[in-house]
């Protein structure tokens, strides 16, 4: 018989270990799963990890998309883990995600067919403003009448998506597009198209702000007063009341925070690589980014190498499905399962397995 026993303080060994093991019961599980389906487990995790990079064929592709697929990934990822880390759980990311890029585009769209500076960085704002105000929802909720953060939030991902599609279908809809749902391609209105400022490396300018966005939290959570409150009140509540922190005031700011990157992530993402607001324009990024953040034990470094694991996924899932006729839904399992791992393998962090007696 065994039981888990409390370590005194937290192992920095399997701290660092974790995120490796996940990954590696990640591709044993996973790869289970791929023969179960009837296909080569070898070839499907080679497709999914080292294909999208290395392959000649597929290589020069699929290297510049690996940075389009990371950005958003990290910009979600970096807001949910500064709310994460304060204990403050923001788990409708996607739906701020939607808003950002209904918003945002909404009001680039406006403008068609103008052709003038200002419209892509208003749109930019705006993005960022309509994340905002869908996470302020929870926020205020919970500050307020003390809600549970997490059932509200999810449940505006499934408000957000209604009124994806009522857009979609309804004022956003491409009047010259003969009765198919869907905007105007942002492609065709180049005032408000995120173009590659490095198409050979995939760089538009989505990438640029993840990039920035590591940065500033990096520093933000070393050295400014806002990121040692966010690390007392996660570690320890009660201590920091007696310091002067509001709990209130944090959970509005950090989902601030986490809303406006989402919305930035969405408008990059529409304005860019998706082209149009469709119905179907989410693809799931919101929830991901969680998956990220964790795996980047909530650090703004971790979390860059996390989105870029998580978007080599994405491309390398789409690989799989081309190649070998894998279901889109057991890439998501598998994307599912390293959370799953992951957290099983951080109970080792605060926990020991010894032989009960």
């Amino acid at each position: 018989m065994l039981r888990l026993e409390k370590r005194p303080n937290p192992s920095q060994f399997w701290a660092i270990s974790s995120p490796v093991l996940a990954v590696l019961a990640t591709m044993i599980a996973g790869g289970l799963m791929f023969m179960i389906l009837g296909n080569d487990p070898i070839a499907a995790i080679k497709i999914i990890f080292w294909d999208p990079l290395f392959h000649e064929q597929f290589g020069p592709y699929s290297r510049p998309q690996l940075f389009v697929k990371a950005a958003p990934l990290v910009l979600i990822g970096i807001g949910l883990a500064m709310g994460f880390r304060a204990g403050i759980w923001n788990i409708g990311a996607e739906g701020q995600y939607i808003m950002g890029a209904i918003i945002g585009g909404g009001v680039g769209l406006a403008f068609y067919p103008m052709e003038a500076w200002f419209i892509f960085p208003l749109m930019v704002i705006c993005g960022g403003l309509g994340g905002m105000i869908w996470a302020m929802i929870p926020a205020i909720l919970k500050a307020k009448f003390n809600t549970n953060e997490i059932l509200v939030s999810l449940l505006l991902v499934y408000v957000a998506q209604n009124i994806l599609a009522s857009m979609s279908l309804g004022l956003l809809r491409n009047p010259d597009g003969q009765g198919f749902p869907g905007s105007r391609n942002f492609k065709d209105y180049p005032a408000a198209h995120n173009d590659y400022l490095i198409e050979s490396l995939g760089v538009h300018w989505g990438v640029v702000f993840a990039a920035i966005a590591v940065v500033v939290a990096w520093f933000v959570m070393k050295y400014h007063v806002y990121g040692f409150r966010v690390r007392l009140l996660g570690e320890s509540p009660r201590a920091a009341r007696f310091a002067g922190v509001k709990p209130g005031r944090m959970i509005v700011l950090s989902f601030l925070v986490s809303g406006a990157l989402a919305g930035f992530a969405g408008l990059f993402e529409v304005s860019g690589p998706g082209g149009q607001i469709t119905e179907s324009f989410n693809s799931g990024y919101g929830f991901t980014a969680i998956i990220v953040a964790f795996l980047g034990r909530l650090t703004p470094v971790g979390i860059l190498f996390g989105g870029l694991l998580l978007g080599l996924t994405y491309i390398g899932g789409e690989l799989a499905q081309l190649m070998l006729g894998l279901p889109g839904a057991a890439i998501q399992a598998f994307q599912g399962m390293l959370l799953f791992f992951l957290l099983a393998a951080d109970l080792l962090t605060n926990y020991r397995v010894r032989r009960a007696r």
